[in-house]
């Protein structure tokens, strides 16, 4: 088959690819290097026409032009008139035409025939029955979008059947040598334990492209892949969501987003309901394979929630991630914002109210969010924390807001907890610093003997000389100066002592209040107080040297876990 690349495209040239007529921007994320090339595309009808075999036959396109991207399935050799009965669609036929010269309606038959049949192409080896293109069944395939090629040159079929059916062979094994290789990769990642993520990352290193997980809103949970790959994708995620599966429950997508052009998914779910999808962004090989790919894919991130327990925990997982990085501070918050804009949290014009809850359950505060109205992610923090960031509108108080919020969720049962609030602000980029302070003031909290007195809402002001201390406890001076302070009392056998020594520095001193927590005679406190002074060598009646011990022992609790 010739080409032209320095003369006008003629019939025997098969057209090269054309662009997809489609007036919205092709989905981000396809054009992006991978870290692993998918399998190769299935053959073509432009393919097999291609290969050096075909080539010496010198074939040319004379009907059906349009069309030479459709798959081919199988290759067929047939005289028979009816051979459209005997196809399952997909296949290109090869024939002489012996049976059909000299019959012009069975010529045209011949082609409707193969157009019901949904076959890929018929190839037409000109000769002593046809020796030029017939023109009744060039017309007749054209009318039906039907490519039909004539070889111009004697050519052995069964050369073309052996080339075509053993390159088929191979990308069909191909498909299911990957499919395999996933399946046990994951099930292996499944069996040690492993957390979503590691899947997701293991599912985009074989699809070579941004892999996202989605609940039945359409909400990211969860994405792998080239970070930048997976911001293009993020960034344009609602518009993307919105046309491919916007009200369409089927697997595949059409438009942005589409099978066409890269866009699989497949839906998760379990125990007869369905939990979300898992989207395949710009899969660069077979769509076939690609399905494949999504559907085992999908198979392990079902079994990987049924074994995981808690139904929200995939939509925990998202919020931690996010909040975790926000607060670690070592992603920069504008390249987080695709994420948070993805994962559903309203970002344009909004107030940002970075809140913690010491001690707090994340399945509880997400209730409260929900039942208030109020836009917001919640996410467990490692130490102990659970943090929250409400996404308010400028209208709105944000101050009195997060105090109904408090107040209510210490009006829950078992739920007397406070809630640790930074100052709002109306800039993305501001609420690192904010979550990173309510999480410090959170942790300056632990361990006071005034928490159960504490208010509803505490700020960074409210927490005075503990917060300071907190934040210089890793200073080596500070440690030095708390251990030489109380040295006296840092021994296993002397616990008591020093607890009884931080209630009543807590106090301010308060030797009836001190008496009354630790369920003890005053006389018996006497006692004790004298034994903490003796040990220390220091007279706690002096305000300076008191104020000395009060600070060690906030430097000292500070260090612990």
């Amino acid at each position: 088959m010739t080409t032209a690349s320095d003369r006008p495209l003629t019939h025997r040239d098969p057209p090269r690819p054309r662009p997809a007529r489609d007036s919205r921007r092709r989905p981000p994320g396809r054009a992006r290097a991978a870290r692993r090339a998918p399998p190769e595309a299935a053959l073509s009808v432009r393919q097999v026409l291609a290969l050096e075999r075909v080539l010496a036959g010198e074939p040319e396109v004379v009907a059906g032009a349009d069309h030479l991207d459709r798959p081919v399935r199988w290759v067929h050799v047939a005289e028979a008139a009816d051979v459209g009965v005997m196809l399952s669609g997909g296949e290109m036929v090869l024939t002489t035409g012996v049976l059909l010269a000299g019959d012009e309606d069975k010529q045209a038959a011949y082609i409707r025939s193969l157009h019901r049949a949904e076959a890929a192409a018929v190839v037409l080896g000109l000769g002593r029955a046809f020796p030029r293109p017939p023109e009744v069944m060039r017309r007749a395939a054209e009318r039906c979008g039907l490519p039909l090629v004539v070889l111009h040159r004697p050519f052995p079929f069964a050369e073309l059947t052996e080339e075509v059916q053993s390159r088929l062979v191979r990308r069909k094994y191909a498909s299911v040598s990957l499919s395999e290789t996933v399946r046990t990769a994951l099930t292996a990642l499944i069996t040690a334990g492993a957390p979503l993520q590691a899947l997701l990352d293991e599912i985009a290193r074989h699809a070579g492209c941004p892999v996202v997980l989605t609940n039945l809103a359409h909400r990211v949970l969860a994405t792998a892949g080239e970070r930048s790959a997976v911001d293009d994708v993020l960034r344009d995620w609602e518009r993307i969501a919105r046309q491919a599966w916007g009200h369409r429950p089927g697997r595949s997508g059409t438009g942005a987003g589409s099978e066409g052009d890269g866009w699989i998914h497949a839906e998760l779910g379990g125990r007869g309901e369905r939990w979300g999808r898992l989207v395949l962004c710009g899969y660069r090989g077979d769509a076939a394979t690609g399905r494949l790919l999504a559907d085992r894919a999908a198979e392990a991130l079902v079994l990987h929630r049924l074994l995981g327990g808690a139904a929200g925990s995939w939509e925990e997982q998202s919020a931690q991630s996010l909040l975790t990085d926000l607060a670690g501070g070592a992603v920069p918050a504008r390249q987080l914002l695709p994420r948070a804009r993805a994962a559903g949290l309203p970002v344009g014009r909004r107030t940002f109210v970075p809140l913690v809850v010491p001690g707090g359950e994340s399945a509880a505060l997400d209730r409260l969010l929900r039942l208030l109205g109020l836009p917001g992610l919640v996410a467990q923090l490692g130490d102990g924390h659970v943090a929250v960031l409400l996404s308010l509108a400028h209208d709105q108080d944000a101050d009195a807001l997060t105090a109904h919020f408090a107040a209510r969720l210490r009006a829950e049962p078992g739920q007397r907890r406070t809630v640790v609030a930074a100052a709002g602000s109306r800039t993305w980029d501001d609420v690192p610093a904010g979550l990173r302070e309510a999480r410090h003031v959170a942790d300056a909290l632990a361990g006071s003997a005034r928490a159960l007195d504490l208010p509803a809402v505490v700020r960074l002001k409210d927490v005075h000389l503990r917060g300071l201390v907190r934040l210089l406890r890793d200073d080596p001076h500070v440690q030095s100066f708390a251990e030489r302070e109380l040295d006296g009392l840092l021994g296993g056998a002397d616990a008591e002592l020093l607890n009884v020594l931080r209630t009543y520095l807590a106090t301010g001193r308060n030797k009836s209040r001190t008496a009354q927590l630790h369920h003890v005679s005053r006389p018996a406190l006497y006692r004790r107080l004298e034994a903490i002074q003796t040990r220390l060598g220091v007279d706690l009646d002096d305000f300076e040297q008191a104020a000395s011990v009060h600070i060690a022992l906030l430097a000292h609790d500070a260090q612990q876990p």
